[in-house]
């Protein structure tokens, strides 16, 4: 489950109705009205379904949840006590990042490439914790990502 796909079209129009830009998705404005909203949702749409006995894999930074600790306690998430919490972090440099961006040419990303920074500032280091397997994508290897693929299943 991707949060963009889940709430991309809604906090859009919230943002097209509060700030005139729709695509206005990283500002401090949207972080502070929108944001956690959105993961809290996605999480909840999680919860759901691994209640229904469904696997679940969601798509998304989660840097606050991963940041705090919150993302690796299932009781924290409000999700069933026995989920198995496995994270890939897939790593890229902040250079090679804006690159990305740049060239998907995605207009949600405007903000980021425009307050570039700023942005920048709020990518952060995750702890090291057992559950979570990092990643380096700018040095791709198939081995290593088959090794990956294996550590999260």
């Amino acid at each position: 489950m991707d949060k963009d796909t889940a709430y991309g079209a809604f906090s859009t129009h919230v943002m097209e109705l509060t700030t005139q830009n729709p695509n206005d998705r990283d500002s401090p404005y949207c972080l502070e009205n929108l944001r956690d909203w959105e993961y809290q949702g996605l999480i909840d749409i999680a919860r759901e379904n691994l209640l229904l006995g469904v696997n679940v894999i969601l798509v998304g930074p989660f840097s606050r949840e991963i940041q705090s600790g919150r993302m690796f306690d299932p009781q924290a998430l409000g999700i069933p006590a026995q989920t198995s919490i496995q994270i890939a972090w897939i790593a890229l440099q902040a250079d090679e990042a804006k690159g990305c961006m740049a060239k998907r040419a995605d207009p949600r990303d405007d903000w980021k490439l425009t307050h570039w920074e700023q942005y920048i500032t709020r990518r952060i280091e995750p702890p090291i914790h057992p559950a979570l397997h990092r990643f380096d994508n700018l040095a791709f290897n198939e081995t290593d990502f088959e090794d990956l693929i294996d550590q999260l299943l």
